[in-house]
């Protein structure tokens, strides 16, 4: 099942991807054809899990999708406003250097254990919004194609053999990164929270679909140009291990979001001569095999 979250009058919707670039508006469709089973809130069904995801489909098969009410509940994707797939993970936690490809091009041992720092929720937007480059702080703002873990089951001290079972499902992310604020201290926090640096989304695809996460294609284009075109096998740390990792110094809870690393490709890696780092009305794709293709375009930040 693919879930969307729709923005509208300055608040979050829970949308179903029913058929190609149609979406359910599960909020008004409940008005319409009620059942107490299922949930509107996207977190309120990543925590009910594969029951929840069951009662959803049910509900989906029941209702009357082609009925002349159907209009009050079913849109086209280009008439709904995308918010963030996930919209109030407990933790968005990160993974450094996870490529191998990609600690080469940047001249970084390949580390002998996850490194990990964290986002904060106001990073994120959804597909099709324009990112603010902050403009006054930095001159330095890459993109970062990654997939991200989304936490379906409470998990501590989980083996790997068990860790995907607590995986509800996966998305993308453009995890937008301010090198010269991440490069000046030696934490990376600074550069990587800014607003709306994390835009994820569209879709966020149970993990039933998506099947073995170590297996897919992941392209970043800028413009139309392919700069990231990789596949999460070359993971340093595999999805299973990471999830493991991380729940044996912290509970990762339903919601939770896990940003697994980017490929070779980023402007970092560039010549210092040729580099070239976003600007305004640069448009960015991040496209992760089955989970869709995620754009936003840069803007300048209002003054």
């Amino acid at each position: 099942m693919q879930f969307v979250t729709i923005e509208r009058d300055g608040k979050f919707r829970l949308g179903v991807r029913w058929q190609q670039e149609q979406i359910i508006d599960i909020e008004a469709a409940l008005e319409v054809h009620p059942d107490a089973a299922v949930q509107a809130d996207i977190m309120d069904v990543i925590a009910g899990g594969a029951e929840q995801i069951a009662a959803m489909q049910r509900y989906i098969d029941q209702i009357n999708l082609t009925g002349t009410d159907a209009g009050s509940f079913i849109f086209n994707e280009n008439e709904i406003k995308f918010g963030p797939c996930v919209t109030r993970p407990n933790k968005i936690i990160c993974v450094g250097l996870n490529y191998r490809r990609h600690a080469e091009e940047t001249n970084a041992p390949i580390p002998k254990y996850p490194i990990l720092f964290n986002k904060f929720n106001n990073t994120l937007t959804g597909h099709l919004q324009s990112v603010a480059l902050p403009e006054r702080v930095t001159s330095q703002v890459d993109y970062e194609a990654e997939l991200v873990i989304v936490i379906g089951k409470q998990a501590k001290y989980v083996e790997r053999e068990q860790a995907l079972a607590h995986v509800f499902g996966y998305c993308n992310v453009n995890d937008l990164s301010a090198r010269d604020l991440q490069n000046r201290t030696g934490q990376w926090l600074l550069g990587k929270t800014c607003d709306d640096f994390s835009p994820l989304g569209p879709y966020l695809v149970t993990a039933d679909e998506v099947g073995d996460p170590n297996d897919l294609t992941i392209r970043c284009t800028v413009n139309g140009e392919v700069r990231q075109q990789s596949h999460t096998s070359d993971m340093i740390f595999h999805c299973d291990e990471i999830v493991s990792y991380i729940s044996q110094h912290m509970t990762l809870v339903p919601g939770d979001i896990i940003l697994t690393g980017t490929p070779e490709g980023v402007v970092l890696g560039y010549p210092v001569d040729k580099r070239v780092y976003l600007q305004p009305g640069d448009v960015v794709t991040i496209e992760i095999e089955k989970l869709g293709a995620l754009t936003n375009r840069m803007v300048s930040e209002a003054r």
